[in-house]
This record gives structure tokens, sequence and C-alpha cells, in this order.
């Protein structure tokens, strides 16, 4: 809230909203989005609730809407999905490349007993990931 006083604060020097944005990607979301890759999947309801209303505010004080954290913790997730997939030294790449389905590019599902392994980082990013190929390939069918 404290960071937030300054990007109102800002506003009322009539600051340009390009500006307001900038700094809000700078100084607020850049504490609010740390490590949002770890915690994103096994953070409570509350939790982003209230992390969304912060985010409403901030962009109703640079005036443009702001994307949630729903939709920053599957971007950021799919994009360390990709980054680990595409280089083979990473600890997790071949544990990714024996998921791979022979039939299609998805990935099979690592096997979960525990509610806390299956919010853990691997099995969302790769329902995550299979999910984005699904409707890549449904948009890419719908066009033909």
């Amino acid at each position: 809230m404290s960071r937030l006083y300054f990007l109102r604060k800002l506003r009322s020097f009539n600051v340009c909203s390009k500006m307001l944005d900038m700094f809000f990607q700078s100084v607020v979301a850049s504490i609010l989005f740390f490590a949002v890759v770890c915690w994103g999947s096994s953070i409570r309801a509350s939790d982003t609730n209230r992390l969304n209303k912060l985010i409403r505010k901030a962009g109703s004080v640079i005036g443009c809407k702001q994307d949630t954290v729903e939709a920053v913790v599957e971007r950021r997730t799919l994009t360390k999905l990709l980054s680990i997939m595409d280089n083979p030294d990473h600890p997790f790449h071949l544990t990714l490349d024996r998921q791979r389905s022979s039939f299609s590019n998805r990935l099979l599902q690592l096997r979960c007993r525990r509610d806390r392994l299956r919010k853990s980082f691997l099995p969302q990013a790769i329902a995550l990931f299979n999910n984005s190929h699904l409707s890549d390939r449904d948009s890419h069918l719908s066009a033909v």
C-alpha cells in the first residue's frame, strides 16, 4: 500500500499513464510477483483476492487494466517450463523429456499422491502446457 501511495502521488503531478505503468511494473509488480512461479499454484484464494484487489487499485490509478495474479502465474510458469524444455543442462529437462507423449506434443502428468506435490511447480506447469497446446490446436483447427 505504501508503494501505491507513491503511484497516487505521481498521478497527482500529472505524470503520463505510460510512466505510471512503468513505475507500477518496476516498483509495485516486481514486489508482488517475486517468485510467483514457486508459490503461485498453491496460494490461498483469500491471498489471491487481496493481491488482485491491490492490482485493480493500481490499475485505476494508472488508468489501464493490469493483469491479474492468475494470468501472471500462468504466463510465467509456462515461460519457465519452456525454458527448462529448451535447456538440456537443466536438472528437470530429462524428467520432462521422459514425460513427452509418443503420440502428441503433450506431456504426461506426473503421478502425485499428495495434494502438496500436486500443487507444486512441475505438475501445475505440465497441466498449463497441455491446456495451452490444446487451445493452440483448437484455434488452428477452427482457422482451417
